[in-house]
């Protein structure tokens, strides 16, 4: 079907000639002025684009898992093509326009077929990278303000994450930048920062669930180290003997327990209490469950 165009432009286009420095003059009109004058008519390019897996997240519900025109009156880069949706350049790992390898500031043009992929964690794509200079192997993580509680359960399972309450923004662009962490929030604007390569949208909004959906979109089950990294400042914990820190336990807890951890930063002590155990069975279930069939990449 036709396209009916979407705008006309009139214009006239005005002429000024010199003769020996006298100064401007205008040229003559009639013939001239009507052979100037153009009709422009702009019809929209377009484009097709597909988002694939996860990436469906962030777009409306009739828009997911198919291709999608786009029509454009100017070409627009990768990165803002992909965010026109809504979706944030930081989670694609993979762009291949007309099946070739991409990275975001390739103009998207007439006719272009834009297929963009998120992070591969289980399958290894640096040859083909074009968005960032390299994978990112051994995720450690930058969170927002507002998860608090999702970083002591990311360090409790041993993975380094980076978290101050009152970061601002731009802190932690810089952070995850300059310390190459991938940056965790619910907060799509704060991923579409130019300056951000890695990161992620957390779907969920409780806790724990986040906790386990961060392990399985990154592949972590076979990375977990659980107890090795103090909760409240994310250093790696020393083991120690009771006489180092007896002074600083209970007497009871003195009495029932023999092995110690020590944080070398904040000096807090930790031991095999009934919080152990309970944060045992939830890290076994949460082992489990990341080892699902992995859904397809449709």
């Amino acid at each position: 079907m036709a396209v009916e165009p979407a705008w006309a432009i009139m214009w006239s286009e005005r002429r000024t000639s010199y003769d020996g420095g006298a100064g401007p003059r205008q040229a003559p009109r009639g013939a001239n002025v009507a052979a100037a004058k153009k009709l422009m008519i702009v019809r929209p390019a377009r484009a097709s684009v597909r988002f694939y897996a996860e990436l469906n997240d962030h777009l409306a519900p009739d828009r997911r898992y198919r291709t999608i025109e786009k029509e454009f009156f100017v070409p627009a880069s990768v990165k803002d093509a992909i965010e026109s949706f809504g979706v944030p350049h930081a989670e694609v790992e993979l762009v291949l326009v007309n099946g070739e390898s991409s990275d975001f500031t390739r103009l998207v043009r007439d006719g272009d077929r834009v297929a963009l992929y998120p992070v591969f964690e289980s399958l290894d794509i640096t040859p083909e990278l074009r968005v960032r200079p390299q994978a990112l192997r051994e995720p450690r993580f930058a969170l927002d303000v507002h998860l608090g509680r999702l970083a002591a359960y990311l360090r409790m399972l041993g993975f380094d994450t980076e978290y101050r309450n009152c970061a601002s923004d731009a802190e932690l662009v810089r952070i995850s930048v300059e310390q190459e962490r991938i940056l965790l929030t619910r907060d799509r604007g704060l991923l579409k920062h130019s300056a951000v390569t890695r990161g992620y949208w957390l779907r969920q909004t409780d806790s724990r669930r986040q906790a386990a959906e961060v392990v399985g979109r990154f592949d972590l089950a076979r990375s977990l180290g659980p107890f090795t990294r103090c909760m409240a400042c994310n250093q790696r914990l020393r083991s120690v003997s009771k006489v180092e820190i007896h002074k600083r336990i209970p007497p009871r807890i003195a009495a029932r327990h023999e092995e110690f951890r020590e944080c070398p930063a904040c000096r807090r002590v930790y031991w095999e209490g009934t919080h152990y155990q309970r944060m045992r069975r939830w890290i076994e279930e949460l082992t489990l469950a990341s080892q699902a069939p992995p859904s397809k990449l449709a």
